[in-house]
């Protein structure tokens, strides 16, 4: 494996969510900021069946 390759995969596995997230274009952002509000929201409503939305207001 390239070394530089390895080091990006590293630095792509230790991401976390960050609060400036939800506005980043790429895709990583996009995904955690989208699970960052699935979390939050079960918690704070204690559902077990939560419906998923999407920021455009769409269900999944």
């Amino acid at each position: 494996m390239d070394k530089d390759l390895h080091k990006k995969s590293l630095k792509l596995a230790g991401r976390k969510y960050k609060l400036e997230d939800p506005h980043e274009k790429d895709s990583i952002s996009k995904a955690l900021a989208i699970t960052h509000e699935q979390v939050s929201d079960a918690y704070t409503e204690g559902q077990i069946d939560p419906v998923i939305e999407e920021a455009d207001g769409k269900d999944m």
